[in-house]
């Protein structure tokens, strides 16, 4: 008689790492946002409650992912892209739409809002997923209906304006395409020809070429370009050791987007080297955890959703910290799990849903299932 073997626990280490990060989210988040909301609601909290039942949804979506065999998420992979496509172009050309500081990226809808690119880069990936899982590529020829699809998504990231997101959307599918049979010389041929399209695009554009200016002299420019570059260090440089403590940061009155983008930098000044180590210790652990998850998956398909979700929370993190400490320009993104943002964080927690469904079903649980029945068995 044939046993069927039923899926095992979520990874503990992952949902550990999820949970600690969230937590120090909201901490943050409630610190860095207090000043701000009184000034505008006279009321310290009112952000920060927000946030928080943005994370209850969040948890309650997550709970939902662990639940929902992670196969299923291909059968509407068509469906997603073809959601993000249309909510990208209502972002472009309709009255619902929302813009802050210059960039239209979200929608109002009845009166939530909706940041739709959020949803594309979660789309994207379930939707390469299932096609290289199906048809694996080989030739120039099997890329175009892929890379159609991503370039489509790109371009309308790309002029709302958020050039982060876009380049956040192309190094991940660009990771995902390497798990091909495709030659490694398509790839570092495509490279230039990106360089010289993104350089020429920045450059055509004002304020993502004030931003390179900012960036490379930060200081020359404190009082304009490089005014967010420059505030990040103080916050860095006066947080010392142990940092000033939680609430008692100076920045925060002078720190550009504090309680999204440079959030960190808000944490180097409260809790110092040791508390951004901390932070980032657990961004290690969860990103090296949902890797060997997804290696560990029986199939091609979980282990390309796997690692292309993975990708996705890898390189924002990687991007936001390096953008925060100086080593890359300003682009806009925030930081998994720790910045505020509603659509950020709820699709960010249906991300570690589906990791831990995954994780569920990973070749060590299977084997120790199998083990169990056999010994059952024989006794």
């Amino acid at each position: 008689m044939v046993q069927t073997i039923k899926p095992g626990k979520p990874d503990f280490l992952l949902l550990l790492a999820a949970v600690i990060l969230l937590a120090i989210g909201l901490i943050m988040v409630l610190s860095a946002s207090s000043v701000f909301s009184f000034n505008q609601t006279d009321n310290s909290y009112y952000l920060f409650l927000k946030q928080l039942k943005w994370s209850f949804l969040g948890i309650f979506v997550s709970f939902i992912a662990v639940l929902i065999p992670y196969k299923h998420w291909k059968k509407i992979s068509g469906l997603g892209i073809l959601l993000s496509i249309v909510l990208l172009l209502l972002v472009k050309y309709s009255n619902i739409a929302v813009t802050v500081k210059g960039s239209t990226r979200w929608l109002n809808i009845m009166g939530i809002s909706v940041q739709p690119s959020e949803i594309a880069k979660l789309s994207l990936i379930i939707f390469l997923a299932f096609i290289l899982s199906r048809h694996p590529l080989k030739k120039m020829v099997d890329l175009i209906f892929p890379l159609t699809v991503i370039g489509v998504i790109m371009l309308l990231v790309f002029k709302q304006p958020d050039l982060g997101t876009t380049i956040v959307i192309m190094l991940a599918c660009g990771a995902m395409l390497l798990m091909t049979e495709l030659p490694i010389l398509y790839f570092i041929g495509v490279i230039p020809i990106l360089g010289i399209i993104g350089l020429y695009l920045i450059k055509h554009e004002e304020y993502q070429w004030n931003r390179i200016l900012g960036w490379l002299d930060p200081w020359k420019y404190a009082s304009t370009y490089g005014y967010q570059s420059v505030n990040a260090q103080i916050a860095f440089g006066t947080g010392g050791l142990f940092g000033i403590g939680i609430g008692r940061s100076t920045e925060n009155a002078y720190l550009p987007e504090n309680f999204t983008d440079t959030i960190f930098a808000v944490i180097g000044q409260e809790f110092g080297f040791f508390g951004t180590f901390l932070v980032l210790l657990f961004f290690v652990v969860l990103i090296a955890r949902a890797y060997r998850i997804s290696r560990k998956c029986p199939d091609r398909f979980g282990r390309l959703l796997g690692f292309g979700i993975t990708s996705i929370l890898a390189i924002q993190t990687v991007v936001n910290l390096c953008v925060v400490t100086g080593l890359f320009p300003v682009t806009g993104l925030t930081l998994p799990l720790i910045s505020y943002g509603g659509s950020s964080l709820l699709i960010t927690m249906l991300e570690i849903g589906i990791l831990l469904n995954i994780s569920r079903y990973r070749q060590d649980t299977i084997l120790n299932e199998e083990t169990f029945i056999r010994n059952n068995a024989n006794a």
